[in-house]
């Protein structure tokens, strides 16, 4: 099924012309599904801190890959764990370091990412955990990532400030799923930032899988036999409450003098750095003045996981005293329930949600008072002790870990986009979503959803596109055919402003002229759609009207320097040159614009870097084609030869480690030397198929004809989001792919670049035909007029 818009459509039940259906065979046997290898495998990118470094983030992070390796043997998962830069020693096979300082490091991440052919990034988030004001150097990696992203919300602030927000939500709109592991944190994220609540997934922390009651046999190994235990575990420091516990424990050990108080786990190493062991050593104070130092047990090390296990099995009552009640997360309170230990804890937000219902004891905050009486309460009360600890392991059993990596695992998958890799590529698209954004003055810009948007009222660009689809459309009868022609005609002659020598490009739906002068670009669309129709319009009078038109027009360039103005024209230059048999004007802008792409590639050409400028535009293939247009047009070999080799270079750009057309995203425009991979516009993918059909016409090499294959598909899901953009039954097409998937708006250019790419792909259907007889008499028809890039395209 082929889902766009608000249309679901099933290609087998489009007609074609000889009663064929959309889904008979594919005109091009033989080609590869641009899909992963093994697709029964998930290649995960994990980004988080890791072991060994010492912080919460990194044992989870660890936890969790392991548990995946454990329990989801399909998920591959490679870590690119953040640290600072003279730790990347520390890490071994399978965890690239990654500077968590350094710009950089982060799109370099990203690149190796992108290049690695992830299906899916899954990043733990903590502000303190990334470089840059609150973390938002992460804001550079996430919006250079093409696979589709999961975000854990280790902390969601109630109170953010400015930036804070502006970073959450922003990886909110670049989130595929977003997994939180408390309710209260779903609720913030759709209360206070303004988050889709079916993007966000609460699954609770997980936990390890050991047998219930065993304190007995791990007291005895710790030597502490026949005591009562209490334990907190994890990185000291200021706001862990543990001067309460100490607080109350001269009330507890009163009443049961066999009372240990294990505090186990190493200062935090961002505290020993500013502070030193200061804040240990004034609990341990603390501990002496009240008389119970000899009731506290310390273990000033970071534990591995198994050993700490160990240590909490030991416990009979676990306390987590925190201060900050905002506290969405705690991955010692879900091991603690998870093992069955009776829990005492002030009520932050993971405690009040883990331990409801009798699982544990909330006790008030800041109270060593409230904390005391508890603990007594429970010691006092061995059947309600035992009760406590048993309902916390049956609780614990939703959250161990072979529970929570087939959650997270489904998560993973339901982020997971998997590309349709097949296009109905001999089914015409239809023509009633383009008619349905025209009137009598010409077609409309935008769309809102498939609805023409009138505020936004008309533009040359456009209208010179859609005199171009005229040109080469089938299927229309006659009458209909010249009155549009007539109408889009009509728009581009109105557009020329004989004052000032320039076609304009804005009118608004009242019909008028919003500016003196377009901008270069569009009066070389406009020159490039004169060309198109002079050459290929169907009705003599419009060829000649238009060969007149290019004449008078011409010099509306003659002083642009602009590339992509000067490609434009071009590509109407050589129309022409082509159509006339040698046109004087026409080639004196093929000669000026050859010569400026070759001396542009000349300054800007590098070993990494064979491009025409520093960075990367839009409708970036033109200008390659342009290139190969003049030196085919001219006989220049030197600028043919330059043109497909830029053209090979943007393709290789442009396509993903699993072989997916993926378009340089809008979000590239002014980065120097680099690009990004949203937003992904239709612009792209046509451009790229009628670029590599004059590379074809000059150069029959199979991979333009793969290229092109490749960009097509992208219109049909073939993308980094699985999108399904175009639809067959009305020829409407979706305005592009963002990091949530598709726009859904449906607006004129897009419309225009999926009719025009179809046009470009049934010519290299002919020509690939002709070269290919066995693939004829398969209910394809190959005679046709001549495509926008010069070659002959089938009706359908």
């Amino acid at each position: 099924m082929y889902q766009d818009c608000n249309l679901i459509i099933d290609p087998a039940a489009v007609p074609l012309k000889d009663g064929a259906s959309a889904a008979v065979i594919p005109l091009f046997s033989g080609r590869a599904k641009p899909l992963a290898a093994n697709e029964d495998r998930l290649r995960l990118a994990m980004i988080g801190t890791y072991v060994p470094r010492k912080c919460g983030i990194a044992t989870f992070t660890c936890d969790v890959t392991e548990q995946l390796r454990q329990f989801e043997s399909d998920i591959e998962t490679t870590v690119y764990a953040l640290d600072a830069a003279d730790r990347a020693g520390l890490y071994g096979g399978g965890v690239v370091p990654v500077d968590q300082a350094s710009r950089e490091a982060y799109l370099g991440a990203a690149r190796a990412i992108n290049e690695s052919g992830a299906a899916a990034v899954w990043l733990q988030h903590e502000f303190g955990i990334f470089g840059g004001h609150d973390g938002e150097l992460v804001l550079e990696l996430v919006d250079a990532l093409a696979a589709p992203l999961v975000v854990t919300f280790h902390t969601v602030l109630s109170a953010p400030s400015g930036n804070q927000r502006r970073i959450v939500e922003h990886l909110l709109t670049r989130a595929s799923r977003v997994m939180v592991m408390s309710a209260h944190g779903r609720e913030l994220l759709i209360e206070r930032y303004d988050a889709a609540p079916g993007l966000i997934e609460v699954i609770p922390h997980g936990a390890p899988d050991r047998p219930f009651g065993r304190e007995a046999e791990f007291k005895a190994k710790l030597g502490i036999a026949e005591r009562n235990v209490l334990m907190t575990f994890g990185l000291l420091g200021p706001g862990k409450g543990l001067e309460q516990v100490i607080a109350a424990l001269p009330a507890v050990v009163a009443r049961y003098p066999d009372t240990v108080y294990r505090i186990v786990g190493a200062t935090h190493p961002n505290l020993v750095a500013s502070h030193g062991e200061s804040y240990r050593e004034g609990l341990m104070a603390l501990a002496e003045k009240l008389g119970v130092a000899d009731h506290i047990a310390w273990d000033n090390r970071f534990l591995d996981t198994p050993e700490l296990l160990d240590q909490l099995e030991a416990c009979d009552i676990y306390v987590t005293p925190y201060g900050n009640l905002q506290q969405a997360t705690s991955g010692t309170l879900s091991y603690a329930v998870a093992l069955g230990k009776a829990v005492v804890s002030t009520p932050y937000v993971h405690a009040r949600e883990l331990l409801a219902n009798g699982v544990g004891v909330l006790v008030e905050p800041s109270s060593s008072e409230a904390i005391a009486a508890a603990v007594i309460a429970l010691l006092s009360d061995r059947s309600r002790l035992d009760a406590t600890k048993a309902r916390a392991y049956s609780a614990g059993r939703k959250t161990i870990w072979p529970e929570f990596a087939a959650a997270t695992a489904g998560l993973l998958r339901r982020a997971v986009v998997r590309p349709f890799a097949d296009m109905p590529l001999h089914a015409t698209p239809g023509l009633s979503g383009f008619l349905a954004m025209c009137d009598g003055t010409g077609m409309m810009q935008h769309a809102i959803g498939i609805v023409p948007d009138r505020r936004h009222g008309y533009c040359l660009d456009d209208n010179a596109r859609a005199l171009m689809l005229l040109n080469h459309v089938s299927g229309m009868n006659q009458a209909d055919r010249l009155g549009w022609s007539s109408t889009f005609a009509s728009f581009v002659q109105h557009a020329w402003n004989q004052d000032d020598g320039h076609f304009r490009n804005f009118m608004s739906f009242e019909r008028t002229w919003l500016e003196s002068k377009g901008s270069d670009d569009s009066n070389g669309r406009a020159l490039w759609a004169l060309g198109d129709t002079a050459a290929h319009s169907p009705y003599p009078e419009l060829q000649e009207w238009a060969l007149d038109w290019f004449d008078n027009t011409l010099h509306t360039l003659a002083v642009t320097e602009s590339p992509r103005a000067l490609g434009f024209g071009m590509l109407g230059a050589a129309l022409i040159q082509r159509a006339t048999g040698g046109h004087e004007g026409a080639e004196a802008l093929l000669l000026r614009g050859g010569d400026l792409l070759h001396r542009l590639l000349a300054a800007s050409r590098r070993p990494d870097w064979a491009w025409f400028e520093a960075v990367l535009g839009y409708d970036n293939p033109r200008l390659a084609q342009a290139l190969i247009e003049a030196g085919h047009v001219l006989g220049r070999a030197d600028w043919l030869e330059e043109g497909l080799t830029t053209l090979g270079w943007i393709a290789q750009r442009q396509t993903s480690a699993g072989g997916l057309f993926r378009p340089v995203g809008s979000e590239s425009f002014g980065l120097s030397h680099d690009q990004r991979p949203f937003d992904q516009q239709p612009l792209e993918a046509q451009a790229a198929i009628e670029a590599c059909a004059a590379a074809y016409a000059a150069q029959p090499d199979p991979r333009w004809i793969s290229h092109a294959e490749a960009a097509y598909a992208w219109f049909f899901g073939a993308n980094d989001r699985g999108a399904v953009l175009a639809d067959i039954a009305t020829g409407r097409c979706r305005d592009g792919v963002t990091p949530r998937g598709a726009n859904a708006n449906c607006g004129a250019e897009s419309i225009l670049a999926l009719q025009l790419a179809h046009v470009t792909m049934r010519q290299m259907g002919r020509t690939l035909g002709a070269a290919r007889p066995e693939i004829r008499g398969q209910g394809i028809e190959f005679a046709g007029h001549e495509g926008p890039s010069g070659g002959a395209v089938a009706h359908p």
